[in-house]
C-alpha cells in the first residue's frame, strides 16, 4: 500500500519529552511546514509518511524549545557591547578593568559604560566611591551598573551631564552621599537622569548585538524570550530586524511603563507576528533586595531604620491598572520586597475581583509575607521567578531579611501550589542566560560547587518536572501562548532542542554541564555544536 501523505523531517532515535498534559515520551516525531505533525514511533510515523529529509537523533533527548519567561534580551545585546564586570572581586578589580577600556572606535569622549558588578561579592561589602573615576576620566562620562539593574555608580563628568547635585531629591530613589558629597551611586529612579544622556548605538550596530545576542541564547537551547521592559521604538526596530529575516528569535515583549508606550500600544490594539507578541507592560513596584531599594514591610534586618522604597506612589499603579484592565492588556509588575509584593497584589485583587483568566504576573514575587501568598490563587495571579536569584542571594539575603522572614523568600513551591504553575526565568542579563542554571536552581537549590550541602530552603525545591514545565509550557502559558509552543504536540511550532545528556535523570552534579547539540526553530537548525 503507497503513502500518501508527505512530511518534511522526521526525527528519530530518540527520547523525546513531549511536555504534554500526561508529560508522555515519545522516540520520533513528524514536522511539515514548521509544525509538529505527530510524534511516536519511527515505525508507525515512517508507516504514515514518506518524509523529505530525516535526523538521528543517536539517541540523545528532545526537550520542547526552552522558553525564559522574565529577561532583558535587548538589554543583553548591549551589555555585549559593553565592559563586562560580572565576577569582579573588589572596587580596585573594576577599576583596573575599566581602566584598560579601550573604546572600540578610538574615541576618548565617548562614554565609558559597563555592567555586572556586585558589592557583596567584595571583602568590604559596602558601596564604592567614585573618586578613582573622577581622576581617570576627568572628561569622559562613566556610568558602570550593579548586576541587578537597579543601582549605579558614574564618575563627576557623567553626574555633571545629569545636572545631579549634592541635596538633589528623587522620588523612588536614592543620590547616596558621604560625608555631606555625592559618592556617585544611584539607587533606582536615580539612575534616569544619567542614563538618559547616553547616546542610543546606531541601528546597525543595535541589530548586529541583536544577532549576537540571539546565537548566543540558541545555543544554551533557548527558543522564545519573554523582553521585560522596552519602549515601543525598540520594538519597532527589533520587528524590522525580525520581518527580514536578520532576527529570528521568537520574543514576547513587554512594553515600560510610560505614556508613549501606552498610546503605541493603544493605537495598535496589540502586535502579533509568529516571532513577536506585544500585548501587555511592565511596572516596577519597588527595586532589588541587593542594593536595598526593595520595600519591605519592616526594617532591614542589616540596616535599622530603613525599609526601602516605593518607585511609584500607589496611585499611579492603581490607575495603570485601570487603563489596562480597560484595554484587555496584560499587566506584569516587578516586586521583590513584601510591601512592594502586598500593594500590588491588593491593587491586582481589586480589579481582577476573583477567578480569572487575564493572567496578570507579578514579577520575581521575591519576598511574599505569609499572609499573602492566598493572593496569588485567589485572584489567578501568576508568579515569574527566577531560581537563580535564590542562589545568587542566599549568601546574604538572610542578613537583609532576618531568620523569620527569609521564609518567604524564593519560596517557589509555595507559589506554585497557588494556582498549580509557575513561569520560570533567569532575568538575564542580571543573571547568566543558561536554562541549565535555571533548572538546576529550581530544583538542587546550591551554586556550582554544591553549597550549601543540604540546599537551599529546600521545602522551595521544585521536582524535575515542575521546573521542566517551568521553563516550557508553564512559560508560553504565561504569556497566552501555550496553544502554539511550550510542548511538542500535533500543531505547534516545531521549536526543540536536542541535548547530550537527559536532564530528568542525569546525577545533580553534571545537571551544568548539559550541551546542546542543537536548536530547531519552525524545524529548522539555528544552531549546531
Amino acid at each position: 500500500m503507497s503513502i500518501e501523505k508527505t512530511a518534511d523531517l522526521l526525527i528519530y532515535n530518540a527520547t523525546i519529552y513531549t511536555v504534554d498534559a500526561q508529560f508522555s515520551q515519545a522516540e520520533a516525531m513528524a514536522i511539515q511546514n514548521g509544525k509538529i505533525l505527530a510524534t511516536g514511533t519511527r515505525a508507525q510515523l515512517a508507516k504514515d509518511y514518506s518524509f523529505k529529509a530525516s535526523v538521528d537523533a543517536e539517541g540523545k533527548f528532545i526537550y520542547p524549545g526552552f522558553i525564559d519567561a522574565h529577561a532583558h534580551f535587548a538589554g543583553y545585546a548591549q551589555s555585549l557591547t559593553e565592559i563586562n564586570l560580572l565576577g569582579t572581586t573588589s572596587w580596585d578589580s573594576i577599576i583596573a578593568r575599566v581602566a584598560g577600556y579601550q573604546s572600540p572606535v578610538g574615541d576618548t569622549s565617548s562614554w565609558i559604560v559597563g555592567r555586572g558588578w556586585d558589592q557583596n561579592d567584595w571583602p568590604v561589602k559596602a558601596f564604592p566611591t567614585n573618586e578613582m573615576l573622577n581622576t581617570l576620566f576627568p572628561n569622559r562620562p562613566v556610568y558602570l551598573v550593579r548586576i541587578d539593574g537597579h543601582a549605579a555608580i558614574a564618575n563627576k563628568k557623567a553626574l555633571e551631564l545629569a545636572g545631579l547635585k549634592e541635596g538633589d531629591i528623587v522620588n523612588g530613589g536614592e543620590l547616596v552621599m558621604r560625608n555631606g558629597r555625592l559618592t556617585g551611586v544611584l539607587i533606582d529612579n536615580a539612575m534616569d537622569k544619567v542614563a538618559a544622556n547616553i547616546p542610543s548605538p546606531k541601528d546597525e550596530a543595535f541589530e548586529r548585538s541583536l544577532q549576537l545576542a540571539q546565537q548566543n541564547c540558541f545555543a544554551v537551547g533557548l527558543t522564545t524570550i519573554h523582553d521585560c521592559g522596552l519602549n515601543y521604538d525598540v520594538v519597532d526596530k527589533i520587528k524590522t530586524s525580525q520581518d527580514k529575516g536578520a532576527l529570528k528569535m521568537r520574543l514576547f515583549i513587554l512594553l515600560s511603563d510610560a505614556k508613549k508606550n501606552y498610546s503605541y500600544l493603544a493605537s495598535k490594539g496589540s502586535v502579533k507576528t509568529d516571532r513577536l507578541k506585544v500585548s501587555g507592560f511592565k511596572l516596577y513596584a519597588d527595586g532589588a533586595l541587593g542594593s536595598r531599594g526593595a520595600c519591605l514591610l519592616k526594617n532591614y534586618a542589616d540596616q535599622p531604620g530603613w525599609k526601602g522604597f516605593l518607585l511609584s506612589d500607589p496611585a499611579h499603579f492603581d490607575s495603570m491598572a485601570v487603563l489596562i484592565i480597560k484595554n484587555k492588556w496584560q499587566m506584569c509588575t516587578h516586586a521583590i520586597g513584601d510591601s512592594g509584593n502586598r500593594i500590588m497584589l491588593n491593587i491586582y485583587a481589586k480589579y481582577l475581583k476573583g477567578k480569572n483568566d487575564l493572567r496578570w504576573r507579578i514579577e520575581h514575587a521575591q519576598v511574599v509575607n505569609e499572609n499573602d501568598f492566598h493572593y496569588f490563587g485567589d485572584y489567578n495571579i501568576i508568579p515569574s521567578a527566577q531560581p537563580t536569584h535564590a542562589t545568587s542571594d542566599m549568601y546574604w539575603a538572610r542578613d537583609r531579611l532576618g531568620k523569620d522572614r527569609i521564609k518567604g523568600a524564593y519560596a517557589y513551591q509555595q507559589l506554585l501550589k497557588q494556582n498549580g504553575w509557575i513561569a520560570l526565568g533567569t532575568d538575564f542579563p542580571v543573571e547568566d542566560i543558561s536554562p541549565f542554571k535555571t533548572f538546576y536552581a529550581a530544583v538542587v537549590r546550591k551554586d556550582e560547587k554544591g553549597f550549601p550541602a543540604g540546599g537551599f530552603q529546600m521545602e522551595n525545591a521544585l521536582t524535575r518536572e515542575q521546573a521542566l514545565r517551568g521553563m516550557t509550557i508553564w512559560a508560553a502559558r504565561s504569556a497566552f501562548e501555550e496553544k502554539e509552543k511550550g510542548s511538542l504536540e500535533p500543531g505547534k511550532l516545531a521549536d526543540f532542542v536536542i541535548l547530550d545528556q537527559d536532564i530528568m535523570t542525569a546525577p545533580e552534579q553534571s545537571i551544568l554541564h548539559t550541551q546542546v547539540l542543537k536548536t530547531f526553530l519552525n524545524g529548522e537548525i539555528v544552531y549546531k555544536n
